[in-house]
């Protein structure tokens, strides 16, 4: 006898508490601070869902969902990882140093 099973497991958003808490740990854009559910899905079909335990940060640009522990608070400036040095928030591209941010 097989048994074959198709499904699997997935986070989603189920309310945003707090928008523009921390940055994407994955494409560094700003994050949301986001209750979510974990949810049981049969062939696709959501079958049965039930809370997170604490809150993750949620990323619109990405979806992706990471815990508020790895990403650093939004600021109005950071600092260039290569050459240190203090660039707005909004710059994509460190004016000094020219690498990616």
């Amino acid at each position: 006898m097989f048994f074959f099973f198709v499904g699997g497991l997935e986070q989603q958003v189920r309310q945003v508490l707090k928008s523009g808490v921390g940055r994407c740990i994955n494409c560094s854009s700003p994050a949301d601070l986001v209750e979510y559910d974990k949810v049981l899905k049969l062939f696709f079909v959501p079958v049965w869902r039930w809370p997170g335990k604490e809150p993750l940060l949620y990323c619109n640009s990405c979806k992706f969902m990471f815990p508020q522990s790895f990403s650093p608070t939004v600021s109005d400036v950071l600092r260039c990882r290569f050459c240190d040095r203090v660039v707005e928030a909004d710059f994509r591209y460190c004016p000094y140093c020219g690498s990616d941010l």
